[in-house]
């Protein structure tokens, strides 16, 4: 009985290298998303090479002008996405099959992609995540027409939220510092 106690808790241990699946296909999915966003940018700086020609109607220059700061927001929000598929894929592999050691004995890493535990991994995506959300409101308000004083007070309360949402992330990474030093309150 031992025996099969022994087997099958070793299958059941090994089960967890399920995750590479996980792992490698998130990695793919970030570098596909890097790749995007960079070509992304070289076609935008391909276009804006056009802004300073003097014989651009100003009218044209506008639309190229928001049409580009668009261009970037949606960039920005690619690079970002990209980089939660990294730290989802780097922490999922320290959580489940072993420590990047490279990343422990590096000064670069810095602990920002050493993932200790499942809270780690979480709070570093909702991080990124709340980034992003950011620079996806960003890209609405420069698209958004002002129409009504409602419209503004809309946005106004959008980016009230955000600022509160910020507070609350910083708050609670102070709070965090504290406990981890032994200065926290139980």
């Amino acid at each position: 009985m031992k025996f099969l106690e022994l087997l099958f808790e070793g299958a059941l241990w090994r089960s967890r290298y399920a995750v590479l699946f996980a792992v490698i296909s998130s990695m793919a999915a970030g570098f596909a998303i890097f790749f995007m966003a960079t070509v992304d940018v070289f076609y935008l700086i391909a276009h804006i090479t056009h802004y300073a020609d003097p014989t651009m109607a100003e009218e044209a220059r506008k639309t190229l002008h928001d049409n580009t700061i668009t261009h970037i927001v949606e960039v920005v929000d690619g690079y970002l996405l990209a980089t939660v598929m990294l730290i989802f894929s780097l922490g999922l592999y320290e959580l489940f099959i072993s420590d990047i050691d490279e990343a422990h004995g590096s000064r670069s890493s810095s602990k920002i992609l050493v993932i200790e535990n499942l809270d780690d991994l979480k709070a570093r995506l909702a991080k990124v995540i709340l980034m992003i959300l950011i620079v996806t409101l960003f890209e609405h308000a420069l698209k958004m027409d002002m129409k009504t004083p409602l419209d503004l007070l809309y946005l106004g309360a959008s980016i009230a939220l955000v600022g509160l949402a910020l507070y609350f992330t910083h708050a609670s990474e102070a709070q965090a510092g504290a406990k981890s030093q032994g200065l926290g309150h139980e």
